[in-house]
């Protein structure tokens, strides 16, 4: 299943057609016919996602605050539905906490883009948890500071008039720093602390629909790959809200430019990047020096071990399957041996950077052990691990590493063992269980020929 989708409505038609329109896309779906009965299902079930109602007898807009002022629901995303959507009633469901308010009769198209979008947000929020546990059960959990910074709001408008209205507009009722940028200023390198951290961008800038390539441009960017991205569509063009969602924007907000709405969808969007940008850099900062690789820069065997039991135990939890890979450099010693250990460690380094630039950002990477490495890999089935598996060797295998201190190419292969664990809700399998069945398909692989991948037996939660 692609996730779990809790949907409250007060009407039992309403839940069946969206149940069906939902499972058509593999989603799996709780209902809930009131605010009351919602809010209990969301604490007990724990869903992906939920969907509400704005017509609930206690008021979509009241539920979704009630779920957002609960620690054990806040971070689960909450789209409202509404079939007339006033200009107030969509400013008090965003100001309540929903990520967004959608209105009846739906557009399928919106309606999937969006919680695709919402899912993967949901998925980067769960990755940062499983981190902050690790990093707990690893004893370098430390209380997180009370300040924080105002945030940085950079406006991409078609005509610079046009971005200073926006400006005036949006500092009446937003508290940062705001600025206008022209596209190519969004692009240009800057610091790191003068990085927005968001952007409103006009889906139409120079030329039609070149704001929705700035978001492809923008995400592809070490320094704004996390950054929140609006997309303001003003054509209200229904078929660009898919397409932007897809590429990467956080959100899409059709017809002119609406301050407050603009004002209010900054403060969800913004609370939550600040808040994963403190948990990331705290995490990174106290963990470097006791769960990194000192040489590639990669997490090492120790602290692997501790995030792979998180991953067993969620995916017993939710149901959801797992790979992990156990990979291996072919004939490694004839490396040193030949090149001497400095180039040895050259590969290391560019294999730990080729595999780092070709992992998800919710995949585990670490360095096992002298030229093994391991992959964890959350929410990833048969499909996915295979194809990952096989792009992962051939990064490898088929460009040889240049040496930088020898100008020398140096061709290496890799092996690679892959076990998927498609939990069923009981126990978590074992971590030395999991780590001892890819070891035997990295065994199979290296005693077949090498550079190949081979798929363990799967075991089951």
């Amino acid at each position: 299943m692609a996730g779990r989708i809790l949907i409250a409505d007060p009407t039992a038609t309403n839940r069946i057609v969206l149940k069906v329109r939902l499972a058509a896309a593999r989603y799996e779906t709780i209902q809930a016919h009131s605010g009351a009965e919602a809010l209990a299902l969301a604490r007990s079930e724990r869903p992906d996602l939920v969907v509400l109602d704005s017509h609930l007898p206690e008021g979509g807009a009241a539920i979704c605050a009630r779920l957002k002022d609960d620690p054990a629901t806040r971070a689960i995303p909450v789209l409202v539905l509404d079939g007339a959507p006033s200009r107030a009633a969509r400013l008090a469901a965003l100001r309540a906490g929903a990520d967004d308010v959608l209105a009846k009769p739906l557009n399928e198209a919106s309606l999937l883009a969006l919680l695709r979008n919402l899912m993967r947000t949901r998925a980067t929020v769960d990755e940062l948890a499983r981190r902050q546990v690790a990093e707990e059960d690893l004893g370098f959990a430390e209380a997180r500071g009370g300040f924080v910074r105002p945030a940085r709001v950079a406006l991409i408008a078609p005509t610079g008039e046009t971005g200073l209205a926006w400006r005036r507009g949006l500092a009446a009722t937003f508290a940062g720093r705001i600025s206008t940028l022209t596209r190519a200023q969004a692009l240009d390198a800057k610091p790191a602390r003068e990085v927005p951290d968001a952007f409103i961008i006009a889906a139409d800038l120079a030329r039609h629909g070149d704001g929705l390539g700035l978001v492809s441009e923008l995400r592809s960017r070490t320094a704004t790959r996390h950054a929140v991205i609006v997309i303001l569509d003003e054509a209200n063009a229904p078929a660009r809200v898919p397409m932007a969602l897809d590429i990467g924007a956080n959100a899409v907000v059709s017809g002119r430019f609406d301050a407050e709405e603009i004002a209010a969808r900054l403060d969800t969007l913004l609370s939550r990047k600040l808040e994963t940008d403190a948990l990331r850099e705290s995490f990174d900062h106290r963990l470097s020096l006791a769960t990194r690789d000192p040489l590639t820069g990669l997490y090492n065997r120790r602290y692997a071990e501790a995030y792979l039991k998180r991953v067993a135990e969620e995916s017993a939890r939710t149901g959801q399957p797992f790979a992990l890979m156990l990979l291996d450099l072919d004939r490694f010693k004839s490396v040193n041996d030949t090149h001497g250990h400095r180039v040895g460690d050259e590969v290391l380094v560019e294999t730990a950077r080729r595999l780092r630039d070709n992992v998800r950002d919710i995949d585990l990477l670490a360095r096992y052990g002298g030229e093994e490495f391991v992959i964890a890999m959350p929410e990833t089935g048969l499909e996915a691990a295979s194809t990952a598996a096989e792009r992962l060797r051939r990064v490898i295998g088929d460009t040889p590493v240049l040496s930088p201190s020898q100008g020398k190419q140096v061709a290496v292969t890799v092996s690679i063992g892959v076990v998927l664990c498609a939990a069923d809700g009981g126990a978590a399998p074992g971590t030395s269980g999991l780590i001892e069945q890819a070891d035997a398909a990295l065994y199979a692989s290296k005693t077949d020929g090498r550079n190949l991948v081979t798929f363990a037996g799967g075991c089951a939660a």
